[in-house]
């Protein structure tokens, strides 16, 4: 397949604001969604700005040939001599990740495959869904609502679209019983509730397993993690953290603690044995913090979010590192989403052991539904 034309636009994402979208030869468009909660460490969303980049790519010259996965280091190089950058992902997470994932989408079509199949045609393994139930923390406005920043349901059915319907069902029942018809920027359910509150509304599930994303560095500052009415030190938010998943039985504990804590994470992954300790602000997509997860036990799992570092070919590195570690990963959304559904194609091809992309809204529903639509096609 030959490089043809490159269009870029700005387009609004779920939450109304502006995002980068790019098309390659007139095929399906591919866009890039964009975090409220962010960690320091992943690459910023674009060089110089927005702007910049959509101007970028729409003077696109290169005729370049794609016939594999793999052809994609040819633009980051491309991208590194004309932007004389010393990565290519320099050139923005949003911006890299939108135009890689635009040409991957072209050369499926041209190859009539699915996205999926260009990237790896022999997988059958599905990931398990990872949703955000109830919500809190920078993600839900409101005095009263809980510190962490999401509530999630992780549902253990033996297939995706049976996993699916009992992440629905649940979600529905929990938003009957929080009597409340408020939902936050991911569509989950705002209600006014602490942490513990939260987690003994969601404990009553006995069929499907729980979840939290603390996003610790969201309240740290000044060596204390500020639960509003009272400030507590790490080693107190740790014992803090392990009682209450040992009390709930939490099975998904992601960002127990701010993003620089890697010993402190590997403390809580060994006071809690059974349960998945996740890093997302830790690891922030990026293959050097992942590595000092490694050398320090921190993690047993981990969130990948491709427009965190921009680059596919990396991200598929990253798992890889991850598997070879025994790190389970989790493909994951963004809390300013598209409608674009490909996050599910890649959490299929890569293999990955979770995809977290919400429960409810057209934005988070769209990539449920693709790969439903994947699991189908494989009966």
């Amino acid at each position: 397949m030959l490089i043809k034309e490159v269009k870029s636009r700005a387009i609004k994402d779920s939450r109304g604001e502006k995002t980068i979208e790019v098309s390659v030869n007139g095929a399906e468009p591919a866009s890039s969604p964009s975090g409220k909660s962010t960690g320091k460490y992943e690459t910023k969303p674009y060089y110089k700005d927005l702007k910049f980049c959509v101007c970028f790519l729409n003077a696109w010259d290169e005729g370049v040939q794609v016939r594999k996965f793999d052809d994609l280091i040819l633009f980051l190089e491309i991208i590194k001599k004309k932007l004389k950058l010393k990565e290519a992902r320099l050139f923005g997470g949003n911006a890299l990740f939108s135009f890689e994932s635009a040409i991957l989408k072209t050369l499926a079509a041209e190859q009539k495959k699915e996205l999926w199949e260009v990237l790896n045609s022999h997988v059958r393994r599905f990931p398990r869904p990872v949703g955000n139930v109830i919500g809190g923390g920078l993600h839900t406005k409101g005095k009263i609502k809980p510190v962490f920043q999401e509530f999630l349901l992780v549902p253990k059915e033996k297939t995706f679209s049976d996993n699916v319907k009992m992440m629905k069902k649940t979600y529905a029942d929990i938003g009957k019983g929080l009597k409340t018809g408020k939902v936050n920027d991911e569509g989950a359910w705002s209600a006014n509730l602490n942490d513990e509150e939260a987690l003994k509304f969601l404990s009553e599930y006995s069929n499907i397993d729980i979840g939290v994303d603390i996003a610790a560095s969201s309240f740290y500052e000044d060596e204390l993690y500020d639960y509003r009415i009272i400030e507590r030190t790490q080693p107190a938010h740790i014992e803090h953290v392990v009682k209450l998943v040992k009390d709930y039985g939490i099975f998904y504990v992601e960002d127990p603690l701010q993003e620089e804590d890697f010993e402190g994470f590997s403390e809580i992954k060994r006071l809690c044995r059974e349960a998945m300790i996740v890093g997302d602000d830790l690891t922030a997509t990026h293959i050097d913090r992942l590595q000092r997860a490694i050398e320090n036990r921190s993690i047993n799992a981990m969130i990948v979010k491709p427009n965190q570092n921009g680059s596919l070919l990396e991200v598929r590195e990253i798992i890889e590192l991850c598997k070879k570690h025994n790190i389970k990963t989790v493909m994951s959304h963004r809390s300013g989403e598209t409608m674009d559904d490909a996050l599910a194609d890649y959490a299929f091809a890569f293999q990955c052991d979770f995809i977290k992309c919400g429960i409810a809204t057209k934005w988070r529903e769209c990539k449920l539904k693709r790969m439903e639509e994947i699991e189908n096609s494989l009966k």
